[in-house]
């Protein structure tokens, strides 16, 4: 995944795991830093008050509606190259699919140029390439 869809897939699984209230402690605090550098990212610095507080608001509230504006002002904010944004968001990730045993690192699989390619658990592919 490209680091935006990253953010954005950690903001909905944060978001997930706490209207489930399966979430710990640690993954509730994680959640709260990734929303507050989200939202300082696209606010200019400006915190939880600024312009950025609702898109991101908006987002939560409908994640699949405001999906596109999300990615569209992550994109124009320069989001795809914050490390830290990246970093709290994989954080997220992990924190909230702990079951898989693996590393924050299979959310950012890069699968240019690749064939026949399957992601998921527990599944069976079967190939044929002429």
């Amino acid at each position: 995944m490209d680091p935006i869809t990253v953010v954005v897939t950690a903001l909905v699984a944060g978001a997930a795991a706490g209207v489930s209230g399966a979430a710990s402690t640690a993954v509730q605090d994680a959640y709260t830093g990734l929303v507050a550098l989200v939202r300082r990212r696209l606010g200019g610095g400006h915190g939880d008050d600024g312009p950025g507080a609702e898109v991101v608001d908006a987002y939560r509230a409908d994640p699949v509606g405001q999906y596109g504006r999300l990615v569209a002002e992550l994109t124009t904010a320069g989001a795809g190259h914050d490390r830290d944004l990246a970093e709290a968001a994989l954080r997220v990730l992990a924190l909230t699919f702990p079951a898989s045993g693996e590393s924050a690192a299979r959310y950012s699989t890069d699968l240019r140029g690749a064939q026949g390619v399957y992601l998921g658990d527990h599944g069976t592919q079967t190939n044929t390439f002429s």
